[in-house]
């Protein structure tokens, strides 16, 4: 099973899609940096700086990407300053973009997000949020054969991250295994 979401730092999340070791592999080089950054300076990155320097990483990939190496990240992180969750995407050319709501990405983004456009509104819990999350990625992982969604038979689940406050949480993979057999059932009706 590979990862596609990964604690940036305390407040900040990378998603990935593309292909697998050059996403992975910017992953890790992010994460240093961020380190790196932080150790130098006695604080961390604004989350501007973070978005900004994941652009940067992101265009650096270009030439790869030419050749279908591509990395399309999404960062989302958690801005102390304002008290405030904010959701980056990225196009192959290390274009940035901020969300307002939300965003998905690889080849179900649309899916999901068509999906989300549906489900999301203001003001949700953070379990409401990751139940729409995974209503999206169900309905991705049907139109989608690139999109695999959660298996309740082999106990395969999505890795669930939230960005809050209190900084990068995993989500219980007990949560996950919940969320998921109510959405099924909901479906078998």
């Amino acid at each position: 099973k590979i990862e596609k979401v990964y604690k940036a730092d305390e407040y900040s999340a990378i998603a990935i899609a593309g292909a697998a070791g050059p996403c992975m592999e910017m992953v890790k080089l992010f994460q240093t940096e961020l380190e790196h950054y932080e150790k130098l300076e006695g604080e961390t990155l604004a989350i501007e700086g973070k978005a900004n320097k994941l652009a940067q990483m992101v265009n650096t990939n270009l030439p790869a990407a030419l050749y279908g190496l591509v990395v399309i990240p999404i960062f989302a992180g958690f801005d102390v300053k304002k008290g405030d969750g904010r959701i980056f995407r990225y196009d192959i050319t290390g274009g940035r973009y901020e969300e307002e709501e939300f965003f998905a990405t690889g080849s179900g983004g649309k899916d999901a997000r068509n999906s989300l456009k549906k489900l999301y509104r203001k003001g949700l819990s953070g379990n409401e949020a990751v139940k729409i999350a995974l209503e999206a990625l169900f309905d991705a992982a049907e139109e989608d054969l690139g999109t695999g969604g959660p298996d309740l038979i082999r106990g395969i689940f999505p890795i669930t991250k939230t960005v809050t406050e209190k900084g990068v949480l995993d989500v219980p993979e007990s949560e996950i295994r919940e969320h998921c057999q109510t959405i099924l059932d909901s479906r078998r009706v």
